[in-house]
Formats: structure tokens, sequence, C-alpha cells
């Protein structure tokens, strides 16, 4: 029936939380009480001196069409930002504002990558990074970084990793989904390789910067070697509560920054003024409010790994950053309830929604099927709450 369809849409895996999401409703359209821990977005509201910002940007009128890169003001709020925040160095021409960082990093990666490029992908990742890989004609090469390296590649991995067909390392820090944040240490073993290696260039996902709980963050363009090689994505999402004002943007060596203009040019063209405006009160304003959140996410991840390290069989790390705990499950793997075997963690987490009414993502989205994904932005209750009932459930495996 669907043989009119494009093969680029035809071989497009659908997305693994879809199938969740949609039995989560069903179940709470019937008056099940289901506790979602599956939400990969900050709980709290967007500030208001930002909100005042986006309500002034449509009272002055402004909504007529932006520069396709974003507008100069923004632009250079950006640059000023990486300069406070990052001791980083760039211009307002290498800066391109998008809709949301997802399109920021499909820029990135589209600008790049061609057919038979290979992109390294370490994983645990994201959900969107392989499709987009896939959608570039390129091929994805993953690096597996268990709980037991903290979900991070070791310098040796990565050269393992590299070939002639090499053209992106795609990294990610502080991650989604492990919270795993690379030290200054392991990203300097990193660039020693990727140094030896000049024609891999490195599209680094640092959307989670301001929720690190241990240091300072530190991205991986710092170092001078890979200066001319290093595609930073980041966005307002996270850092400010704002992931439904839809706005990323990238900070690239000129030439790429100038084809993601291009490339955006063509099919979305400028981001939302009124996003752009609020973004530029929430780039320039005070952090007072993202502070305050941070130390929330803080409580909230000891509270919940306290409470996961008291569950039989779960096996967890620290995260240092992001919003998630990112639990092994391999104990449960093969154990059966009511003569169903749970056979990989797509099974465990519908097992947990179905039985003990929380909604989790399974670790098969992002690449690492022995793990589930929970996100705690959610009240201290629910948290609670929701640890109960998992240990519960996961007790009634045999």
């Amino acid at each position: 029936m669907n043989n009119y369809l494009s093969n680029r849409l035809l071989r497009l895996a659908e997305s693994e939380t879809i199938a969740m999401s949609q039995r989560s409703r069903e179940l709470q359209s019937k008056g099940v009480d289901i506790i979602n821990l599956s939400v990969g977005e900050p709980d709290f509201p967007t500030p208001e001196h930002i909100k005042e910002a986006g309500k002034r940007a449509i009272d002055d009128n402004f909504t007529h069409y932006p520069p396709v890169p974003g507008i100069p003001e923004l632009r250079e709020a950006i640059v000023h930002k990486f300069k406070r925040d990052n001791n980083l160095e760039f211009q307002s021409s290498q800066i391109v504002v998008s809709t949301g960082g997802k399109q920021a990093l499909a820029n990135a990666i589209y600008s790049l990558v061609d057919v038979g490029d290979e992109v390294i992908v370490p994983a645990p990742y994201w959900v969107s990074y392989p499709a987009m890989v896939q959608l570039a004609g390129g091929t994805s090469v993953f690096i597996h970084a268990g709980i037991e390296q903290d979900f991070k590649i070791t310098p040796q991995q990565l050269e393992a990793a590299i070939s002639p067909k090499t053209k992106v390392l795609l990294l990610n820090s502080p991650c989604n989904p492990t919270g795993s944040v690379y030290s200054y240490e392991e990203l300097k073993g990193l660039v020693e390789v990727l140094d030896k290696h000049p024609g891999v260039f490195v599209i680094s996902d640092e959307i989670y910067e301001y929720i690190n709980y241990e240091d300072k963050h530190f991205s991986i363009a710092s170092f001078d070697e890979l200066k001319d090689r290093v595609v930073i994505v980041n966005g307002v999402s996270k850092g400010y509560a704002m992931t439904g004002w839809r706005l990323g943007y990238v900070a690239a060596p000129k030439d790429i920054a100038k084809a993601c203009s291009r490339l955006q040019g063509q099919y979305t063209s400028g981001t939302s003024t009124i996003s752009q405006l609020a973004a530029l009160a929430a780039i320039n304003g005070p952090l007072d409010e993202t502070y305050k959140m941070v130390e929330a996410f803080r409580r909230r991840r000891d509270l919940v790994l306290k409470l996961a390290m008291d569950i039989p069989g779960l096996k967890v790390n620290k995260p240092a950053g992001a919003f998630y705990l990112f639990p092994n499950v391999g104990a449960f793997l093969g154990k059966n309830f009511r003569g169903k075997t749970i056979r990989d963690s797509r099974d465990l987490s519908f097992f947990l929604l179905e039985e003990a009414h929380v909604a989790t993502v399974s670790g098969t989205a992002f690449g690492s099927d022995n793990c589930i994904r929970f996100s705690y932005a959610s009240d201290d209750d629910s948290l609670v709450e929701a640890m109960k009932r998992i240990k519960e459930g996961l007790s009634l495996l045999k």
C-alpha cells in the first residue's frame, strides 16, 4: 500500500518511543494512574523575564520574516555566551539559529555527511542520531560503552573505530540518556586520537550544558588542535526550560555555518521571531532560575539514585548531568511473568507500564538493550511512588 512512498522514508525506523506513548495514553484514557518517567524535558515553566520578552515581541509587531541564520542581536548574544561561559571565540557569522536543537543538529549532519561517509556514534546515544545519519546517506559506526565505564568511550575504542571513511564523531556531553559527562582529561584523550586524523570532524551536542552537577561544563571545542573541526550544537530548551519555544543553534567554522544557513534557507528559513527575542532575553539574562532548577534536579537525582540502589538486581551509576538515570536491567532479562518471558528491555518497559503503571523508555531506543531510561524531571512524591512501583513490579519477575 505504501509503494508510492520514498525508499528514504520506508527505510527509516519508527521511533521506539511511539508505541510506549500510545499505550500510555490508552491506559490513562481508561482511568489507569500512570506515572510518566519517559519525558525528556524540564518540568519547570519558562522563567518570567523570558516569557515577558516573548510577549513584548508580539506587542512590538516583531512578527515578520527574520534573516535565515537568526537576528543579528541574538547571534551576537550567542557569541558573548560562548566567551562568557566557555572561553571560546566566535564571530556572529559562525552562528546559525534554528528551529530547535534537533534542526541545528540535522543541519550540521547534512552539511558534513555524504553518501558512504561513516559517522562514529558512541552508544548509548540519543534516539535521532542514527536516523539523521541514515537520511544523510551515511553509515553509523557504533562504539558501545557500558555502565562499567560510566557509558563513556575510551581513546582506544575511538582509535579502533576510525577508518578511511570516517567523516564525523558525534559526541554528546552531558549525555542523554545516561547523564554521563566527559571530564577535561577524558576529552583530552579523545582529542589526542582525533589529532592524528585531520579529516575527522566533531559534532558536539551540548544541549544539557547547564545541567551539570559536578564540574563546570568543558567543550571539546576548547582544544586548539580541533579548533577548525568542531561544530557545537546547543539551544535554550533544557537550560532555560524552553522546550516549546523551539530554538537551537550551531557554532561552527565559517564554511560549515554558511552551509547550514544555505540548507536551512531551503526548508524552513528563519526561526520564529518571537522565540528569538525570548532566547535573547534568556541568554543575556541572569541564570538564577537555571541554577535553582539544576539544584532541584541534583536533589531528585540523589533521591532516585538512592531508591534505585535499593532495588535488587538493578545496576546503576551516578549520572553527573542531564536528568536521567539509565540503569542496567540485564538481571531481569530472560525472567518470566504469568508465562511471558521478558526477552529484552522493550519487553521490560512495557511490563513496567502494564503492571507497575510507570512509563519508562526502553534502552533499545538508545542503542543499549540491557538498560532502560528513567527521567527524574518530576516532583518528589511522584518519583518516590514510581520507584516504589518499579521495585514491587520487578519483584514479580521469576
